[in-house]
């Protein structure tokens, strides 16, 4: 049971250091009041993580990809405060676009990950 802990906790480090690195990079490049760095690394984790959840990888790579991993890099908590924010300065425009686009391409990429993983 302690070796399930040690890979869940050692993926999901491994997950956060790559959507900081990510985050950074994106947002050094692109200066908009649209969140790309987020909406791509969601998007980006819908499609891993369907593609791993339909694959035949063994229950420990499961816990380290699926869960640690996967639980890390994507980021549920940052979309959230992000489309507060928008909200907040009533850029209505950029919020909707932002909700209505993580959402659709969120479903389709994981839709598209559990297809190819299977």
């Amino acid at each position: 049971m302690f070796i399930n802990f040690l890979l869940v906790g050692f993926g999901a480090g491994l997950g956060a250091m790559l959507r900081y690195g990510i985050s950074v990079f994106v947002k050094s490049k692109w200066k908009t009041n649209f969140p790309f760095a987020t909406f791509f690394i969601n998007i980006t984790g819908s499609f891993l993580l369907g593609f791993l959840v339909s694959s035949a990888l063994g229950p420990d790579w499961q816990l380290f990809l699926g869960t640690g991993f996967m639980g890390g890099y994507t980021t549920f908590s940052t979309f959230k405060v992000e489309s507060m924010e928008l909200k907040w300065k009533t850029n209505y425009r950029v919020l909707f676009s932002y909700l209505g686009c993580t959402y659709v391409f969120g479903l389709v990429a994981a839709f598209i990950g559990i297809i190819l993983g299977v």
